[in-house]
This record gives structure tokens, sequence and C-alpha cells, in this order.
């Protein structure tokens, strides 16, 4: 099986087992991400899974699942509009353990596919290696808002060098998704993973670098956190400008959290 299915199923297992544990009540509190529950959360990832495997049968039968999503967006309908229309009247248990099935039977067919392949998707088509790393950076990037609303710990595994590696690669395309030149080359890049292990790219330098936690990067790539709130030391024109627009995600620009309101609630 490819890597990179593995590790989605593994995320999607563990983040499964964290949200079994909580409470009834918790399912319906709001997170600090756009106002979404973990209800909504779920419902989001499994509607995109269940796309996702369409995209795998082929672009004529991806194709009216494209139309239809762009369809609700010029009718003025989000991704938590849409999700709560297809998944309405289904209670929290069920969703997340349909959830986790969907998933399960997605890793499995991505992680058997050619890499080489092509995928249909909303924007351009990806391979399957992107297209897979895409649905465990989601699944991982989510889920980070819902452990800050139940301030539970999290622990992170060296999985996340998924997200760090698209992270680095989607540097010129967070400039460009913006319209904006890109400043310069790529800065250097120094990160501590949870292991311990130091993940490099780039050529070392002092004058343009980010240094730091593996798991901040993500979390600023990802937009789950503001880059003033991590420990991140940030140097350089190049740098300092990269982090504070960084996107890994497609679609649109957007921008990060404003400091202070992403982290934990509780």
């Amino acid at each position: 099986m490819l890597q990179v299915a593995q590790d989605f199923r593994d995320e999607v297992d563990e983040l499964h087992g964290f949200l079994s544990t909580l409470a009834p009540g918790d399912w319906d509190r709001e997170t600090g991400f756009m106002e979404w529950t973990p209800w909504d959360v779920v419902a989001h990832l499994h509607f995109f899974d269940l796309v996702s495997r369409i995209s795998l049968e082929g672009e004529d039968v991806f194709a009216p699942e494209r139309s239809s999503l762009f369809a609700n967006i010029a009718a003025g309908r989000t991704n938590k509009q849409v999700a709560r229309e297809r998944f309405a009247g289904v209670e929290a248990k069920a969703l997340l353990d349909a959830w986790q099935t969907t998933a399960h039977a997605l890793s499995e067919t991505l992680g058997s596919s050619d890499p080489k392949r092509r995928l249909p998707w909303f924007g351009p088509d990806m391979g399957v290696q992107m297209f897979t790393t895409a649905r465990y950076m989601e699944t991982w990037a989510h889920g980070q808002e819902i452990y800050d609303l139940v301030g539970a710990v999290r622990s992170h595994s060296d999985r996340i060098q998924n997200i760090a590696t698209i992270g680095v690669k989607t540097f010129g395309w967070t400039f460009v998704n913006r319209k904006r030149e890109v400043p310069g080359p790529p800065p250097y890049l120094r990160l501590v993973a949870p292991s311990g292990a130091i993940w490099e790219w780039h050529e070392p330098s002092d004058a343009d670098c980010v240094r730091g936690d593996a798991v901040e990067f993500c979390q600023v790539v990802t937009q789950t956190r503001n880059v003033a709130d991590t420990a991140l030391e940030v140097v350089g024109p190049v740098a300092t400008e990269w982090m504070s627009i960084a996107q890994c995600f497609a679609g649109g620009p957007a921008d990060p959290p404003p400091p202070g309101t992403r982290g934990p609630k509780a």
C-alpha cells in the first residue's frame, strides 16, 4: 500500500478514537473554525471522502458531482451548508462510524492505485500521491479545531511529514494564488519532528529561514494557528512574508486566523 494511504487511514482511526470520547453536548459546540461544530467537521470530512471515491471512478462519473458543488457555491451555499443538507438528521455516532468506514475504503483504493494515475478534482487534476496527501492533511487539520474545543492534549507522530512536505511544495503557489509575485527563493527550513528527528529543506541560511517545531509549522501552513501564536523562529523578509500567509490547501486565498483566536478553549 502507498505509505501516505496508510498514514491517512491511521490518522482517521486516531481521530475517530478521540471523537468517540466526546460528551454528547460537545457535538453541538462551536469550534474556532468558522463556527463549525464537531458534527460539521465530521460531516465535511465524510462528504469529501465520498466525493473522493467518486473521483476514483473517472472523469465522466465525477463531472456531475463537480457541477453540483459549483452550482451550490454559485447559489451562495457554504461547504458547511452542503454537508448539513446531505446528512441532515444523522446522529453524531452514526455519522462518525459512516465516515470511518468510507475513509477506510478510500484509503484502500488509493493505496492500491497506480501512483502515476491522475484523478479529477474541483481544481486541477492531482496525482494519486498528492490526492491522498490532501485527504490526510485535511483530516489532520480539521481534527485540530476539535482538540482545541475541548482542551485535549493531542499527540503527534512523524506522519505529519506529509503535511510539512506539501507546506514546502506550496511555497510559490501561496503567492501566485494571491496574485502576488514570489518574493524570492524558498527559505531554509529546519524542523524538529515529533520523534526528535531533524527535517530540513533548501540550502542552510541564517538570513532567511524558518526553524522550530514541525507540528507548529504544519499548524501554520494549514492555518490552524497564526504564526504569532507559535514559537517558530522566522528570520528574513521572504520567510516572514511566507509565514504570514502560508496556505498548503487548495482553493482561493484564505487568511490565517488572527493572533490569539485559535488554540485550546477549555
